[in-house]
């Protein structure tokens, strides 16, 4: 342990190397000085506080010492002593302010040390980080964003992820308006790199990334469809519809259902549910009795959401499997079974929609008859026990009392 009166000499010689770096009006020729401040860095207490003020600070002069400063930077952020390791946190930011080609150095480290314990040391963290992205959003983000999507040791690297999302979430997606300049330019970029971490996130990443990502003036009201198109592809991704579905998969299930809801926003200003729909027609509805008894009326409920804002074509190819299933829970005899109503409900209100998009199906699935001058309308076919079977059906429904 370094003894008081060579702690005050130690301290004496960074000051007297300080002032002479700040006088030299070719600061580069004080090698000298600047070594026996990297060399401080394995002295006392003090005199390595001191030492993380002053590396940073004329660090920009001496690049042929920059290997050599950094790692004794990088040292004292190690030090058990709290108020060095602060010190050494706070000039990190100092690093980068002129020579750029730093930036992703030392966002990677200040994103590794989210994970600190201290608040004061958490929070000169944070402020450091602040300070780069200010720097230079967009390779700071970039290097951020790494944390996301590159976990090598997943043992190791959870704990740094999370902490860089609550990062992302708190302090950066807030203040979006203030960073993400150039606009359009950096709302693109952020974008990209979001796209980029959602190979393996949770539902609630996923939401949280959702949303942020609908706040963007880039996807705001007057976007184009193109824009509208990618928000669409991001959700059917990852609702995995490329996947061959599975009725055991529950996570699949969970996720489908979430997406669909989450994609409701986006159909109403104009975005094809096509892909959604054509999911469901070949792999969902077939296998509906199958599906766990609490997620059939959230799938109901999506659908029937959906449905006002179909294309005719798409309303035209699900509009047989919805009858089929209507007819199923709206049974033409007395079964012993009681009718579930909710679901009822929900059929014929996507009926109802689907129908009015593709009104020259009706006649050959249910017999109702709509002129619309199209040969598919086929009035020259009697399909009366349909309208029959299909009047009768509906018509013990409304005669049924209100509980």
């Amino acid at each position: 342990m370094t003894d008081a009166s060579e702690e005050a000499k130690q301290i004496e010689k960074l000051y007297e190397f300080g002032e002479r770096l700040n006088e030299a009006k070719d600061k580069s020729q004080n090698v000298k000085d600047y070594e026996g401040i990297i060399d401080a860095t394995k002295t006392s207490l003090k005199a390595k506080q001191l030492a993380a003020q002053l590396i940073p600070r004329f660090f920009k002069f001496f690049p042929n010492l920059s290997s050599r400063a950094l790692n004794a930077h990088f040292d004292l952020i190690e030090e058990e002593d709290l108020a060095v390791r602060v010190q050494a946190i706070r000039g990190l930011p100092l690093f980068c302010k002129d020579t750029k080609e730093y930036i992703s150095k030392i966002v990677d480290i200040l994103g590794q040390l989210l994970t600190a314990e201290e608040n004061v040391e958490r929070d000169a963290v944070h402020k450091a980080l602040m300070s780069v992205l200010r720097q230079d959003v967009k390779e700071s983000l970039t290097a951020l964003f790494k944390h996301i999507w590159n976990v090598e040791d997943p043992s190791q690297d959870d704990t740094i992820r999370d902490k860089v999302l609550c990062f992302i979430r708190d302090k950066v997606f807030p203040l979006k308006a203030e960073l993400l300049r150039p606009q359009e330019e950096m709302e693109r970029h952020i974008t990209d790199l979001i796209k980029k971490s959602l190979g393996d996130v949770t539902g609630a990443e996923f939401r949280m990334f959702m949303d942020f990502l609908k706040s963007l003036s880039i996807f705001g009201e007057r976007a184009p469809p193109e824009c509208m198109k990618e928000l669409i592809g991001i959700i059917e991704g990852q609702a995995d519809l490329d996947a061959q579905f599975d009725v055991s998969d529950a996570d699949h299930i969970d996720r489908l259902i979430s997406c669909l809801f989450m994609a409701l926003p986006f159909f109403v200003r104009g975005a094809s549910g096509s892909k959604f729909l054509n999911y469901l027609n070949k792999h969902i509805i077939p296998v509906f009795d199958k599906l766990p008894e609490e997620r059939k009326l959230d799938l109901l409920k999506a659908l029937a959401e959906i449905s006002p804002y179909t294309t005719p074509q798409d309303s035209r190819q699900i509009l047989p499997s919805i009858v089929q299933l209507l007819k199923k829970y709206m049974p033409r005899r007395k079964t012993g079974e009681e009718t579930n109503f909710t679901y009822v409900e929900c059929f014929l209100f996507s009926f109802h929609h689907l129908a009015h998009k593709a009104p020259n199906a009706t006649n050959s699935l249910c017999g109702y008859k709509i002129v619309t001058g199209q040969p598919s309308d086929r009035l020259g076919e009697d399909f009366s026990e349909y309208y029959k079977d299909f009047t009768e059906r509906t018509w013990k429904r409304k005669r049924l009392p209100v509980v």
